[in-house]
């Protein structure tokens, strides 16, 4: 029983999701916890192509060459709702952002730094187990099929030239609607857990009418998200991750730009340090990019995500004192 306890401890947390534009959520970000446990993830991140990394749109620049360093701090916190699980969470880009255009006779850089877009998130069970309310609950508790609901708004206040193309803040309101899809494979046992996990999404975006003096325009995107996900020991797991992104033709004033169809592939190991503590890392990079329109990306990140549960700690707390 103490030994499912401490495991569950770890299964309180290690679900929370977490926006990061250029590479997708990640494997087992909508895995399930106890109502009321709370999480802060800090998201390091560095990525190099040919469109801005803090740009959801992934807006393709020919001949501009990008290189961004992000971090990205959040708070998550899971309640019931509607007696299913809902995680609610808010996430804060910042970071530095550099662009380099080469012709054969100059090379221009030009950089920005400083705050993006925060976004607020819901994320919301509508097949699947019913809301975590008690530690007997959670002991029970195995995927098996889940569906979500998935909602994102991005705040439109981070920084923002609008003398330069490059820039943190976007200028304008965007958003997702996604549907987190979870199929657990064979049993629910620490050290066996499989999963094959999708997520299916939507990007909208509003216009930005100040884009260096012109007015931008996105067409809808649509990405895609897939995951199997195994348990390596009980503590360790990994990933193989696969994302693409199609549609999201941007227009500036009359001139409209390419439509998106690539992908990414990638893996991701994660490790449970202890009851409280996560540490993640992840590679993903397209593969389709051959052609100067195409997308190319390449993103290493690193996550290291803080959860706790005030039931929980108590308990320890309680058992520190036996």
């Amino acid at each position: 029983m103490r030994r499912s306890l401490s495991t569950l401890v770890v299964f309180a947390f290690i679900a929370l999701p977490v926006v990061l534009i250029a590479q997708g959520d990640g494997p087992r970000f909508y895995w399930k916890a106890l109502s009321g446990t709370n999480a802060i993830p800090l998201i390091g991140a560095s990525m190099n192509g040919n469109a801005n990394p803090f740009d959801p749109s992934h807006k393709i620049e020919p001949g501009v060459e990008f290189s961004g360093t992000m971090l990205t701090a959040g708070y998550a916190k899971v309640l019931p709702l509607f007696g299913r699980t809902a995680i609610a969470s808010v996430l804060l880009p910042m970071g530095r952002l550099s662009s380099e255009v080469t012709t054969e006779v100059s090379q221009t850089t030009t950089t920005a730094r400083g705050f993006g877009d925060p976004m607020v998130q819901l994320d919301i069970n509508l097949i699947g187990p019913a809301a975590i309310n008690s530690l007997p609950d959670m002991l029970r508790y195995e995927p098996g099929f889940s569906v979500d609901l998935l909602a994102s708004l991005a705040i439109p206040v981070g920084e923002y030239d609008n003398t330069s193309p490059i820039n943190l803040g976007q200028n304008r309101w965007y958003g997702r609607l996604g549907v987190p899809v979870i199929w657990q494979i064979g049993s629910w046992v620490p050290g066996r857990r499989v999963t094959i996990e999708a997520l299916p999404a939507m990007w909208l975006f509003g216009d930005n009418t100040d884009f260096v003096g012109k007015t931008m325009s996105t067409e809808p995107m649509y990405q895609v998200e897939g995951h199997l996900t195994f348990d390596i020991m009980e503590r360790l797991w990994g990933s193989l991750d696969a994302v693409g992104f199609f549609g999201g033709a941007a227009t500036i004033d009359t001139v409209k730009g390419a439509s998106l169809s690539n992908i990414g592939v990638g893996g991701t190991l994660g490790m449970n340090v202890n009851e409280n503590l996560q540490v993640m890392i992840a590679y993903n990079s397209t593969i389709n990019d051959s052609e100067p329109e195409d997308l190319k990306m390449d993103s290493f990140r690193a996550t290291v995500t803080y959860g706790w549960h005030a039931l929980i700690e108590g308990m320890r707390r309680l058992k520190g004192n036996d």
